[in-house]
């Protein structure tokens, strides 16, 4: 079922042998740079064009009114709610502990150093709504914004053709967590909608005043995509902040003798249902495991609903199963290949985990399925993919604040260490750097 690269006995980087997607991100943005200029000068107008355009409808506002996300959590199913209500309490629990606090250094006698945390003031959530909707991605999302204390929250999710409204399911979610701030706008025109806002340029500098279906800027964007809100990401990153180019799902898993063929087959089948260009690999040292489990996969795959699109995740060159020496090789792989969700599944697995450096996140064990933390682990789904787990972290309360420090010297203090202020400052031949510093004792000298 999955095709085999066989490491074994090889001691070269593995960086370039491992199955990845291809997905060319500059491509798309080209494709659709005009869209982002339209909404960026046309506003409202240009979004519901790319709406008709892409999704069929032409909607007749944008903003979801209230009363929608009110009436569609009272019609929610009681199940779901009742899900939903748990995964939102162990995100809070998880993300209320990732809390920073405000920290001074005295770095003399009369010399301070303060970290302040500060929250974004406004952020923009993107709720997918492709081949799945997703209201777990709402809690994944508002939960750490929430917990960071950001006070404006908006969601953009594309709208159902039914309804001309985003997935019922997810406006619930949104009405679960108090979000009541919602747009039925999916895609690139939503990004260029969170990042320029829907008024549009023309409009403004005509001095046109906004209207109650009005979208005002955000100050960043978080939220997983296909590679249309990726590469918008990519076009609208310094008009704001983006969380992360975010591409399709991925897992690995990394297993030796001792794991069940059934229980790798199926955590690999459950990614691979997201998307075709989903990536499942296997890591073993074990020929008989990679067997069973092409064996499993088989077996599983016809049972699950989505077949095709799982067929075409696991035999796309994104997926296959890497058979390495041991579990040294093997960790040397996982940590090159930096998946957004790692599993270990050795004997032996938490110490195994703890050597890893490179995962989104590690699920250790057994008990432990990349899709718990989908929905109720308490860790946050929205991981870094393509490999940015080498350099990027996953969503977190990290995410929505932003570090800014106080200085503050008294004059003796500065007097202290003006001399070494000024040698730098000459040295780099910036000497107004130094006489910002002894124009202060200059009275003093006269």
């Amino acid at each position: 079922m999955l095709t085999r690269i066989d490491l074994r006995g090889r001691k070269t980087d593995p960086r370039g042998l491992l199955p990845r997607a291809q997905l060319d991100v500059s491509v798309a943005a080209e494709t659709i740079r005009p869209v982002i200029e339209a909404v960026h000068q046309r506003g409202t107008e240009a979004i519901i064009e790319a709406t008709e355009r892409y999704d069929g409808l032409r909607p007749e506002r944008l903003r979801v009114p209230v009363a929608s996300l009110a009436e569609a959590l009272e019609q929610l199913d009681p199940a779901v709610r009742a899900a939903l209500e748990e995964s939102i309490s162990r995100a809070v629990k998880v993300h209320s502990d990732q809390r920073r606090h405000e920290v001074t250094t005295q770095v003399v006698p009369g010399g301070t150093v303060t970290e302040r945390w500060v929250p974004v003031s406004r952020v923009g959530l993107y709720v997918p709504g492709g081949l799945a909707m997703y209201p777990s991605t709402v809690v994944m999302n508002v939960v750490p914004a929430q917990v960071a204390g950001v006070e404006g929250l908006v969601v953009a999710s594309p709208p159902q053709k039914e309804t001309g409204l985003p997935d019922a399911r997810v406006m619930a979610a949104c009405a679960l967590l108090g979000v009541d701030e919602v747009y039925g706008v999916g895609g690139s025109q939503a990004i260029a909608m969170l990042a320029y806002g829907s008024q549009g340029r023309i409009a403004a500098e005509r001095g046109d005043e906004p209207d109650d279906d009005y979208c005002a800027p955000v100050d960043l964007i978080t939220g997983p995509g296909n590679v249309w809100v990726t590469a918008a990401k990519r076009l609208c990153r310094g008009v704001v902040g983006i969380d992360a180019e975010a591409g399709p799902t991925e897992i690995a898993v990394l297993a030796d003798e001792t794991a069940d063929p059934v229980h790798v087959a199926a955590d690999l089948i459950s990614q691979a249902e997201h998307d075709p260009l989903a990536a499942s690999v296997l890591v073993t040292d074990s020929v008989a495991l990679a067997d069973a489990v092409d064996a499993e996969l088989v077996r599983q795959v016809g049972e699950t609903k989505h077949t095709e699109r799982i067929l075409a995740a696991l035999r796309g060159p994104q997926s296959g199963t890497v058979l390495v020496d041991g579990i040294d090789q093997g960790l040397r792989v996982v940590d090159a290949y930096a998946a957004e969700h790692l599993e270990i599944q050795t004997r032996d697995a938490r110490a195994v985990a703890d050597r890893v450096r490179n995962a989104g996140a590690i699920f250790v064990g057994p008990w432990a399925p990349v899709s718990l933390g989908d929905y109720c682990a308490g860790s946050n789904h929205v991981l870094p993919t393509g490999g940015c787990a080498r350099h990027s972290s996953g969503l977190s309360v990290q995410s929505f604040l932003r570090g800014i420090h106080l200085i503050e010297y008294t004059q003796e203090a500065l007097r202290d260490v003006a001399h070494h202020v000024v040698t730098l400052a000459t040295v780099e031949d910036l000497p107004a750097h130094g006489q910002a510093v002894t124009a202060r004792f200059s009275r003093e000298a006269s």
